[in-house]
């Protein structure tokens, strides 16, 4: 493993050292990995299926019991972590709908009748498996990361895929820390998704800066390391998270620096700001 700050990164990617990095005018960050940890919930699926169950039975009734919604769902969401692997390859990739997911990705062999059910709840529904799915806890490191920045002047905003991006607004709501952020862009809200360059874009725009005067954090290689290259990031750093290293397939574009936490992101930050 690297050091935090700089060294030989996995794969022999070269990472430069903290005092090479030019102290960035914007610093957007990935949510999942980056900001927070996320740790499944066992039980979000049999959650999740219950609360169908009882919009199909209000709805009128339907044939398919809590147990068969639940493989369903399961279904759908291996066949979504399938799509948003494929999806890192094409160069501007949209993102999926709260309506696909539902009614192509879990309900496609259900009886009409349900199917339209959830369709016409898919964003509600889309929330609440948000909601279950993950309890989430921000990264240690963090709280003093945004603090440096706000003291630099440097505004953060967050570029992230998201299913449902409300969830993550609300989170960051219900920690106090919603005024922490310059802005929040999610995938879903803006229907396109990294390593759609795009996504990076629209933060600038919004932060009235330019890509090269950024440094983009994420915590994976297809997605966020490409989404960095191909917006023209000044510095596209990699932060470790638990899935960091498990590359859906080989990915050529390696990031400038890697850091194992928000405390090495720090470093790189005070190194470049200065005293």
């Amino acid at each position: 493993m690297n050091e935090r700050t700089g060294g030989q990164a996995r794969d022999g990617a070269t990472a430069p050292r903290s005092q090479d990095l030019g102290a960035p005018r914007a610093l957007l960050l990935d949510f999942g990995g980056v900001v927070v940890q996320t740790t499944s919930r066992p039980s979000w699926r049999a959650e999740l299926a219950a609360e169908v169950h009882r919009q199909l039975v209000a709805a009128g009734g339907s044939s398919l019991s809590v147990d068969d919604i639940a493989v369903d769902i399961e279904a759908g969401a291996a066949a979504d972590s399938a799509w948003k692997n494929a999806m890192s390859r094409p160069r501007n990739p949209s993102e999926m709908t709260h309506r696909m997911f539902w009614g192509d990705f879990v309900a496609s062999d259900w009886p009409d009748s349900a199917r339209e059910v959830v369709l016409a709840h898919a964003t509600l529904l889309c929330h609440l498996m948000g909601r279950l799915r993950s309890d989430r806890a921000v990264r240690p490191g963090m709280d003093e990361l945004l603090t440096a920045a706000d003291d630099a002047a440097i505004p953060v905003g967050i570029v992230s895929n998201a299913l449902c991006g409300d969830v993550h607004r609300e989170y960051l709501a219900e920690i106090g820390w919603d005024k922490r952020f310059a802005l929040e862009v999610y995938s879903d809200e803006v229907g396109v998704r990294k390593p759609n360059p795009e996504m990076v874009h629209i933060a600038c725009r919004a932060l009235g800066v330019q890509p090269d005067e950024t440094w983009y954090v994420g915590d994976n290689f297809d997605r966020d390391v490409v989404c960095g290259r191909r917006a023209g990031a000044g510095t596209v750093v990699l932060m470790e998270a638990r899935a960091t290293y498990r590359r859906p397939y080989p990915v050529r574009d390696q990031p400038d620096v890697v850091v194992a936490d928000p405390y090495g992101l720090l470093a790189l930050l005070a190194a470049a700001v200065g005293p």
